[in-house]
This record gives structure tokens, C-alpha cells and sequence, in this order.
């Protein structure tokens, strides 16, 4: 018996947790193509005005990614925990670097990419990629643990 049964309702998480790290890769890849766009924005706000301007999309993967790997924690504890870690870094991380987007246009000075969330995006991406595509190597994976 689950602890949470009576709490929380989650009977509807066994039947969507099997594609939560299709939905977590397809969010990653989305997060790392808004933060391109929202870099150029940034760039370009900050030839123009004093400040640059939170990109809307990009916000709304930042809080998927948090969303959907607190939903696979409960599905699958160990890797939904890592995952959690990774998409609150990356969080942390995007604010931190858009105060110093900030900072780099009212100072006049070339706006830079936001590298550690990118890293941190990347680490994501490969997080997810390796539970939503390890059916596909999975035969070699065995065969080499078994050998």
C-alpha cells in the first residue's frame, strides 16, 4: 500500500509515468531552443534600451521541466530526483543569469550567453534522452553486463 493513496490521487501517474521522459526530452529540447531565441532577444533589447525583458516561452519550459520531473520523481523516485535536481539548478541558474543579462545592459557591455544554464540544459537533454531512449541500446547494455 502506498503511503500517499489517501493523500493524493495518483492512480492517473501509472498510466502517463511510461511517457514522462518522452514528454521531459521533447520539454528539454524545447527549453534549449527558447533560450536561443530569448539570448537573441536579450541581445537585441539590449542594443535598444538599459534592460532586457523575460522571454515568456522560455519561462513556460523552465516551469515544464520543473513540473515534469517532480511527476516522474513520484513515478520513479531515483531518476525523477535527479532529474528534479537538474531542472531546479537550471531554474536557479536562468536567474541568475538573466539579472547579469541585466546588469551587462545598463553597464553598456556585450551581452554573453548564459553558459552554465546551458550546461545545465544539455545535462538534461542527455538525462532525459538516456531514460526516454534506453529501449534502444538496451540489448547491447545487457549482453555487456552479463558478459
Amino acid at each position: 500500500m502506498d503511503p500517499l493513496q489517501f493523500l493524493v490521487p495518483l492512480g492517473w501517474l501509472s498510466a502517463v509515468g511510461p511517457a514522462l521522459p518522452f514528454a521531459i526530452f521533447v520539454m528539454a529540447v524545447a527549453n534549449l531552443a527558447t533560450r536561443h531565441v530569448a539570448h537573441s532577444r536579450h541581445v537585441e533589447q539590449a542594443s535598444v534600451g538599459d534592460s532586457v525583458e523575460p522571454y515568456g516561452p522560455h519561462a513556460f519550459t523552465n516551469f515544464g521541466l520543473v513540473t515534469l520531473s517532480f511527476l516522474f520523481a513520484i513515478h520513479q523516485p531515483t531518476g525523477g530526483a535527479i532529474l528534479s535536481i537538474l531542472a531546479v539548478t537550471l531554474v536557479l541558474a536562468d536567474l541568475f543569469e538573466f539579472e547579469s543579462r541585466n546588469v551587462e545592459a545598463r553597464n553598456d557591455m556585450p551581452i554573453e550567453a548564459p553558459k552554465s544554464a546551458i550546461v545545465t540544459s544539455a545535462l538534461i537533454l542527455l538525462y532525459a534522452g538516456y531514460y526516454a531512449f534506453f529501449f534502444l541500446v538496451a540489448d547491447v547494455w545487457n549482453q555487456a553486463i552479463l558478459a
